[in-house]
């Protein structure tokens, strides 16, 4: 069964130059995305920015006793509240930006060297890789049946289409096409565990 386990997995390998071939198109085909989140740490920045001059100017007021302390901590006190709700949202945007990088790159690795790391893994990390990357799986006449899990199922696909042709002849547009069909800045990628590479 772990002989067919690897043959199986080596289904998602493909080489260094796909793997840099990807990355650049995934960063490319979601341009638009990183322009939105920019363009949302920009307003937040800004606004953030507004509430800051507000509770210096106010603060000033307070000093030359235009104002009292009680009105000040008052609305410096929702002020500042709202300036920590806008860092949230700004760490979140700069944190989703580039998570989803970071696991869409780690996705394509884990992939690509699912085999080599089922073959040097103990039992448990075995199992969990595999539950991780196949689904329904079982045993049929001396043969395993499985489904690989999404988007491992599109990866396996797209590397059998691309070893079915002759490297020198797949062009970029043949490369977009096996390798992102029909890929959207929608389609999400799961968060990934560490434990499969170790």
């Amino acid at each position: 069964m772990e002989a067919q386990f690897t043959e199986l997995l080596g289904r998602l390998h493909f080489d260094d130059e796909v793997l840099a071939w990807v990355r650049e198109a995934l960063q490319a085909s979601h341009a638009d995305q990183r322009r939105e989140h920019q363009a949302a740490i920009g307003r937040l920045q800004a606004e953030h920015k507004r509430l800051g001059d507000r509770i210096n100017a106010m603060y000033v007021d307070k000093l030359d006793g235009k104002i009292g302390g009680d009105f000040y901590d008052r609305f410096a006190g929702e002020w500042r509240s709202e300036q920590f709700r806008l860092q949230r949202e700004i760490d979140r945007h700069e944190a989703a930006e580039q998570s989803y990088m970071d696991e869409g790159v780690q996705l394509l690795e884990l992939a690509r060297d699912a085999q080599r790391l089922f073959a040097r893994q103990e039992p448990r990390q075995k199992r969990q890789l595999l539950n991780f990357v196949l689904s329904n799986c079982s045993w049929q006449d001396g043969t395993i049946q499985v489904t690989f899990r999404q988007p491992f199922d599109i990866i396996a696909q797209s590397t059998g289409i691309a070893a079915g042709r002759e490297a020198g002849k797949i062009t970029d547009s043949a490369k977009t096409e096996i390798w992102l069909g029909d890929l959207d800045s929608n389609q999400g990628c799961p968060g990934q565990s560490r434990e499969f590479y170790r």
